[in-house]
């Protein structure tokens, strides 16, 4: 049995495994240190408006609501439409206290079933990586926005980094993988993100994907903290309309 088999899940099974440890996620994405701030900093990175009406703004993979407190945070103004494929994750969302400006949708992005743009910007914070095809996912997401929108990609990106592999490596075995056993009893999700992050796209070919899928402007930044080269934020623009 490889690596990936013994550790990951099939991309399919993903929304179920979130539903399982939706009641636990809060607590454990709490224990992050810089967790919440570098979303907030993920949302100021799309540079949108923030002057009433505000924009209007997709959250893509909202889970349990951080992102969309994230935009909140930073976007007072905005009228926000979240959306994620786990059922449970979404219903803690709906739980929680949200102005009128905010609604939630359950849907996965490969059906975008609700969701109508065009809008300012979209979040999608840890999202492409658990994606079976993130390639055509981006471009459906470049189709939401309006011409010149832009799209803030959240994610983890450690292959191009021997340094970020190695600390990523060490605070999953020594931290994140214990934890998440010892808070839900099961550490299955906590070793797929373990081998997800691993295998996924370096920040390059995370970059070359939204150009790839038609975007402008493509630019990168990491975090602050322990984080600093593990999480990215990846910014692309939609392109103007053409004649």
């Amino acid at each position: 049995m490889n690596a990936m088999a013994r550790d990951g899940l099939p991309r399919e099974t993903v929304p179920s495994a979130f539903d399982t440890e939706a009641r636990f996620y809060d607590r454990l994405v709490g224990a992050n240190p810089g967790y919440h701030e570098h979303l907030r900093l993920s949302a100021r990175r799309l540079a949108l408006p923030e002057e009433a009406p505000g924009p209007r703004v997709l959250d893509a993979g909202c889970g349990t609501g951080a992102s969309t407190a994230a935009l909140l945070s930073v976007l007072p103004n905005a009228r926000i439409t979240a959306f994620d494929a786990s059922g449970e994750m979404l219903a803690r969302a709906r739980s929680k206290t949200w102005p009128d400006s905010v609604e939630f949708v359950h849907t996965p992005v490969e059906e975008l079933a609700g969701i109508r743009g065009p809008f300012d910007g979209i979040l999608a914070a840890y999202l492409l990586r658990n994606l079976t095809d993130p390639a055509t996912q981006l471009r459906r997401l470049r189709d939401l926005l309006r011409p010149g929108g832009r799209i803030a990609v959240h994610e983890y990106s450690v292959r191009d980094s021997r340094r970020a592999r190695w600390v990523w490596n060490t605070v999953c075995a020594g931290v994140i993988i214990p934890l998440g056993k010892l808070t839900t009893g099961d550490a299955t999700l906590y070793r797929h993100l373990r081998r997800s992050v691993l295998e996924f796209d370096g920040i390059t070919t995370l970059a070359r994907r939204l150009t790839d899928a038609g975007f402008t402007d493509v630019h990168t930044a990491t975090v602050p903290g322990w984080q600093r080269d593990i999480v990215h934020t990846v910014v692309g623009t939609a392109p103007p309309e053409t004649a």
